[in-house]
């Protein structure tokens, strides 16, 4: 694929607008030396030398959509603390819209505090309280949501499920439906408590620890892309799901496009991965905005795998490059 090729798929992501719903968080990284034992108890002593605050969840998803030209807009719940301030700042240095932002009396802003020494992740503590929306807080988030689609173009929705509370089937349901009569593409980044709730979706993009656990697999079952294919296409079917897309660590992408009854495997780039975590965050965005655009599966899994990698060479959660991402395609594709 030539560099002009590649541009001109990113120009068509420009004002792409894209409605995120999901679970916000805040990631802390409190990065420091480690020069003794400490003599309460045998673990390390971790001297802060840096503290750093940034997007996480469903927030992240939003900035890899920013970073490739298109217009998101964040919608979630939020915790009446003192965090929550935290999370708007970074919003607004993020230059992200907080309109569809819904601040709720007595629930907790999740924040994950990762304790980095010499250069090691040593412990992650997650402070936070999981709880589902009450009825009315339901009703006042579809609210939001129906209200968001109504004033703005949207081009498409994304689901960021981390089980926060957030989701429940009655919620999921409502709002696929909404996004239908607009005529409005929908993705999903599942996890366990709803893999199953997201019936008529245009694309859902599991990882194969979710894929195992939302289909009930033997756990630590190694599945061949046989195995994975037949998996994914009783599931598509069953649910009336478009596109699966399962991402696979080391393995690549493994991906099943109903509609034509194929079936495609991607394998990954070799890359020196330094922290896994908002992979996900990223495939998501980059898969969601090339189908959206009318992109093949093989350019999607492609842009998807390398996206995916790119960001696994980064300590803590980073967006995409997007000038990193078009010249990795540039330099990968498979000549025509």
């Amino acid at each position: 694929m030539k560099k002009e090729e590649v541009d001109q798929i990113f120009e068509e992501f420009k004002n792409a607008k894209i409605l995120v719903i999901g679970d916000v968080m805040i990631d802390c990284y409190l990065t420091g030396k480690v020069t003794r034992i400490s003599p309460e108890a045998p673990v390390p002593i971790v001297n802060v030398q840096e503290r750093s605050y940034r997007l996480g969840g469903a927030a992240n998803v939003a900035l890899n959509l920013k970073s490739l030209g298109a217009d998101p807009i964040l919608c979630s719940v939020i915790g009446s603390d003192s965090k929550a301030k935290v999370f708007y700042n970074l919003m607004e240095d993020c230059d992200l819209t907080s309109d569809a932002i819904v601040p709720m009396y007595g629930r907790r802003t999740t924040i994950k505090y990762r304790i980095i020494g010499n250069d090691c992740h040593i412990v992650r503590v997650d402070d936070e309280k999981v709880q589902s929306l009450k009825e009315r807080e339901k009703r006042q988030f579809l609210t939001t949501v129906e209200q968001i689609i109504d004033h703005n173009d949207i081009d498409a929705i994304i689901f960021e499920d981390y089980d926060k509370g957030l989701f429940s089937k009655d919620l999921i349901t409502e709002i696929i439906n909404f996004a239908h009569k607009k005529n409005i593409y929908v993705a999903v980044d599942p996890k366990e408590k709803n893999f199953n709730n997201y019936a008529n979706v245009n694309l859902f993009k599991p990882n194969m620890k979710e894929l195992s656990k939302g289909l009930h697999v033997e756990e630590n079952s190694e599945l061949t892309l046989n195995e994975i294919h037949d998996l994914v296409k009783d599931f598509a079917c069953k649910q009336n799901i478009d596109k699966v897309m399962v991402t696979m660590s080391a393995k690549g992408i493994a991906f099943y496009d109903r509609q034509n009854d194929k079936f495609f495997h991607q394998p990954a780039f070799h890359r020196r991965v330094s922290d896994v975590s908002g992979a996900g965050d990223t495939v998501i965005s980059v898969s969601t905005l090339f189908l959206l655009k009318g992109h093949t599966v093989e350019e999607t899994c492609l842009a998807s795998n390398l996206a995916g990698g790119l960001v696994c060479e980064y300590v803590g959660v980073v967006p995409i490059n997007g000038a990193q991402l078009k010249a990795e395609m540039v330099k990968n594709s498979p000549v025509k």
